[in-house]
């Protein structure tokens, strides 16, 4: 049996072709995405930091000072005040059928 000669162009897209399937398997080897915490970590310059510490600072004192009006604003009751206030408002509403009657209370 005897080979066929070698041609130049079939040659270029077998190159070619090895080319493609070693770049595929090595894109498969290496992930291209990789979690946060496994990337190496870029140094900060001490003014990054200091920037970033106070705009975490900055949100840290807004969010407090929305939690602090909107607790105002609410003015949670106690649990007795509101059975007090319930029991007073059966009290007005018993008193106001009584006025709105024709009987007398005496």
């Amino acid at each position: 049996m005897t080979m066929p000669p070698k041609d130049p162009r079939i040659e270029a897209a077998a190159t070619r072709l090895k080319e493609a399937i070693q770049e595929r398997a090595d894109a498969y080897r290496a992930p291209l995405w990789e979690p946060i915490w496994k990337r190496p970590r870029t140094p900060k310059s001490q003014a990054q930091t200091k920037q970033e510490l106070r705009k975490q600072r900055r949100r840290l004192q807004d969010a407090g000072r929305r939690r602090f009006f909107a607790g105002q604003s609410r003015r949670p009751r106690s649990r007795q005040n509101r059975i007090g206030s319930a029991a007073v408002r059966r009290d007005a509403r018993a008193l106001s059928r009584v006025r709105h009657s024709t009987t007398w209370l005496w």
